[in-house]
């Protein structure tokens, strides 16, 4: 099953990632999480329905869960913004983070989002800021820290919810800092293009493993309950090995895998 998607182009994988029978963040927690309780707000303006946050049970253990939710049918995908989180959700999600670290639970994201929502009112309650802020938490939160994408990771807005010990995607997934449409719009001022830049942009798991942007490809080809059943497999391990390692481990572990991110590649010589 490996075979079929690994002969999908990167544009293919693009149209897979937005499928609307794509599973989405809360299809994953119904089955990865036992007595996941969501909770809501950001204490400072509002709560964002395009971000899902809670506590749950991996196996025996107690995690704080994020996921960005685009969700299912037209009624709540508007409801939730088609998954395009205002800067309220990142700052729910920094709430949330914050309180694990204080309780000495780990973190599991789930990010699958177009990009952050760019409208006047997102902007002008600091959604640069909010991002901004997420970063800089996540690098050097002293709880294990996990993120999984499972359909689009676009920009910013799933960059926010991505910083962490180990980053995943699944197999048909896709990861980029804009998305192909957009990027073909500036280089060529022609949208239609996109599949030339999803080439170019090397938004698929498998170059992004290449690269060490991420960690891990989760496969998809056996069915939905096969992959969540592999995936809670891989967490349980990965997160029994995160626990066993003092903080000064954990963040020189967390920094270090971000130094490694594309340090394979060869740039031409100057010829100046």
């Amino acid at each position: 099953m490996w075979g079929v998607s690994a002969r999908m182009n990167a544009y293919e994988k693009l149209l897979a990632a937005r499928s609307n029978d794509r599973a989405t963040a809360k299809d994953y927690i119904a089955r990865l999480f036992l007595h996941f309780v969501e909770l809501h707000g950001d204490r400072r303006y509002g709560d964002d329905p395009a971000v899902i946050t809670g506590i749950g049970m991996l196996g025996r253990t107690p995690v704080t869960v994020i996921g960005i939710e685009k969700g299912h049918g037209t009624k709540e995908k508007i409801a939730r913004n088609f998954g395009s989180a205002h800067p309220e959700g990142y700052r729910k999600a920094l709430r949330q983070m914050r309180l694990a670290e204080k309780f000495g639970r780990p973190v599991i994201c789930f990010v699958d989002t177009a990009g952050a929502y760019c409208g006047i009112g997102a902007e002008e309650r600091g959604q640069g800021q909010a991002i901004a802020e997420n970063l800089t938490e996540l690098m050097g939160l002293k709880v294990p820290v996990i993120s999984i994408l499972i359909g689009e990771g676009g920009s910013g807005g799933a960059l926010a919810l991505a910083v962490a010990d180990e980053v995943w995607m699944l197999e048909n997934a896709v990861y980029s800092v804009i998305s192909p449409e957009g990027c073909a719009s500036i280089l060529w001022k022609d949208s239609g293009r996109a599949k030339d830049a999803a080439e170019h942009l090397k938004i698929t798991a498998q170059d992004l493993l290449s690269l060490h942007v991420i960690d891990r490809i989760i496969p998809e080809g056996l069915g939905f309950s096969k992959t969540c059943a592999f995936l809670k497999i891989q967490l349980i391990r990965t997160l029994n090995r995160s626990r066993a390692l003092s903080t000064e481990e954990l963040l020189n572990l967390r920094y270090e895998r971000f130094r490694r991110i594309g340090d394979h590649v060869v740039y031409p010589a100057d010829s100046t």
